[in-house]
């Protein structure tokens, strides 16, 4: 069984609806990362920074959302949500989930604090650079890692649908906007969606 710790509009949405596309059976545990404070200490059992998300699968501990993703997406091959190993398909696939955490992310929430681009001492570069670079990917392909749609693409797109409807600092370029509409005709995108809704609704 999968325990997942999460809050409800947070930076754990991607692993949510990655969840969902798995179609495997999960616990969820909600996380009050906005009370005074931030979550309760006893969290940082899980998650030493108390952050969402985190996963317990049949005991092991699994943070970081890139991390989380390449552990679920292999651990369920059946889902087709993943390159397998040796396949060439596999770079590009890590290469964007890693970017979402590491580039993507850091960028969008330095841009939602009013700065564009925090010197070569940062290793994620400008804000303009990693717009570019997202538009020239979606513009070539359906999806972020290919043809097929995948585990990366719950990692981009939740930050890409974040970033623009949420935060409203990434430009809302057609590439970035038909991608989204592919994405968000997903059911278990909708899944997640109302799961997520309803959570933070309180109902």
């Amino acid at each position: 069984m999968i325990k997942f710790y999460h809050a409800p509009w947070s930076r754990s949405a991607g692993v949510h609806w990655l969840l969902e596309e798995l179609g495997v059976p999960y616990e969820t545990e909600f996380v009050d990362i906005r009370a005074p404070g931030g979550a309760p200490e006893s969290y940082r059992a899980i998650q030493p920074n108390k952050k969402v998300p985190a996963i317990v699968h049949d005991g092991t501990v699994i943070t970081e959302r890139a991390a989380i993703s390449i552990y679920l997406a292999d651990s369920f091959p059946q889902t087709g949500l993943a390159p397998s190993i040796g396949d060439r398909a596999r770079a590009a696939w890590l290469t964007w989930l890693v970017y979402s955490d590491s580039v993507f992310d850091p960028v969008v929430a330095a841009k939602a604090h009013g700065s564009d681009y925090m010197g070569s001492g940062y290793s994620y570069g400008s804000f303009g650079e990693m717009v570019d670079n997202l538009d020239r990917a979606l513009s070539s392909r359906p999806y972020i890692a290919g043809d097929v749609f995948s585990a990366a693409d719950t990692q981009i797109g939740s930050g890409i649908h974040y970033a623009m409807e949420i935060l409203h600092v990434l430009p809302d370029r057609p590439a970035f906007k038909s991608y989204m509409e592919r994405l968000q005709a997903r059911p278990a995108f909708q899944r997640y969606a109302a799961k997520d809704a309803a959570a933070a609704q309180g109902t």
